[in-house]
């Protein structure tokens, strides 16, 4: 049945639905007024003196049936199908991916219109909408970018290691090419994954009480390597015995990235500064270099995912690091600062709740 068809059966409807209803009321009313005035009056009611009158009332319901509809009509009209056309609308661009759509308000004479908040209700959707599918395509853009360096780098070294007579100390140097290229590769893929179900919560954290001095002082001794490269100073202040209650294979991904990023942007002799305090309930980690600093443009998105703010060094990570650090950091419930200066180093202080050790005797 076609669009049409139907509204001409919902019209019909209706107005039978006011004739019936009008029909009712007036005759209801107009036989109590002619009972009583036949009684007040003495006037006996005969089929030829009401005969007129009928007639008129039957007119009258008529006209009044149609004046109903017709402003029934229109109210619909002006109330109900304008706004639901309008969303209607809006909800087809949805579908067809225009997430830039946006409801006007609805006028309405109640201030409380239910299609008003239907209609806010609806932009924050899209809203939302808008921003995940730009999250979305970034991301893509970012992993493609990202997994297309490292493949780029291992096929050029392919191709020169298949070169004819070639000697071995460049057949070592383009193999240790394709070895780096691949682990950077896997380390992309790793923290993508780990990334992925941080955000959607399919890994809750396992609280246990440990030792947090002890972590944090293994997690820095684990990048020797790397700093002794580098010829960094160690300079630490740290307070024996501070326990928390926190999850520690979580916690190892927040010191490990830090102390990463302490050494990959810090200068050739530079410092590397670890102090882990106590005060009062908490306990504060401090993990500083000397290297070249963050500018305030760039602390605005150090934590978003594949940000690199110094590009001089984008061949040494894939800009997941402070991602990672900062959703275990929501999802444990602590707190993490920034305190940076381009030139002169960079300073993360992260703030941990600790056990006291009364509580900490008591429990074992």
């Amino acid at each position: 049945m076609s669009k049409k068809k139907v509204n001409i059966l919902k019209s019909i409807n209706h107005f039978l639905v006011f004739f019936l209803l009008v029909g009712f009321v007036v005759s209801c009313c107009m036989l109590l007024f002619l009972e009583t005035m036949a009684n007040s009056m003495g006037v006996e009611l005969t089929s030829e003196n009401i005969s007129t009158p009928a007639k008129i009332t039957m007119l009258n319901v008529l006209l009044i049936t149609v004046l109903f509809t017709i402003i029934d009509y229109v109210r619909r009209k002006l109330t109900v199908e304008r706004p639901t056309n309008k969303i209607i609308e809006a909800g087809r661009k949805i579908t067809n991916g225009d997430f830039s759509v946006r409801i006007p308000p609805l006028t309405s004479i109640e201030s409380n219109d239910p299609f008003n908040e239907i209609a806010e209700c609806f932009n924050k959707m899209a809203q939302e909408l808008s921003s995940t599918e730009t999250l979305r395509t970034d991301f893509v853009a970012n992993v493609s970018h990202e997994l297309k360096t490292p493949l780029s780098i291992m096929q050029n070294y392919g191709s020169l290691l298949s070169q004819p007579n070639l000697d071995d100390e460049k057949r070592i140097e383009y193999a240790k090419g394709v070895v780096d290229a691949s682990k950077r590769l896997a380390n992309l893929i790793t923290n993508i994954l780990k990334l992925n179900k941080l955000e959607n919560q399919q890994i809750t954290p396992a609280f246990e009480k440990y030792n947090l001095s002890e972590q944090v002082c293994e997690c820095l001794l684990d990048f020797e390597d790397a700093w002794e490269k580098k010829e960094i100073n160690i300079q630490t202040d740290i307070e024996e015995d501070i326990y928390i209650s926190s999850d520690k294979e979580m916690m190892s991904l927040v010191w490990n990235n830090l102390f990463s990023n302490a050494i990959k942007f810090n200068k050739n002799g530079g410092m590397l500064s670890l102090s882990i305090k106590r005060e009062g309930e908490y306990a504060i980690v401090k993990i500083s270099d000397t290297g070249c600093g963050i500018s305030p443009q760039v602390g605005k998105h150090m934590f978003d995912k594949f940000y690199q703010g110094d590009t001089s060094h984008a061949t040494q990570g894939n800009g997941l690091g402070l991602a990672l650090v900062k959703r275990v950091i929501d999802i444990t419930g602590c707190d993490i600062s920034v305190e940076s200066e381009v030139g002169r180093g960079t300073t993360f202080t992260v703030k941990l709740r600790r056990i006291n050790n009364e509580v900490l005797e008591e429990a074992l």
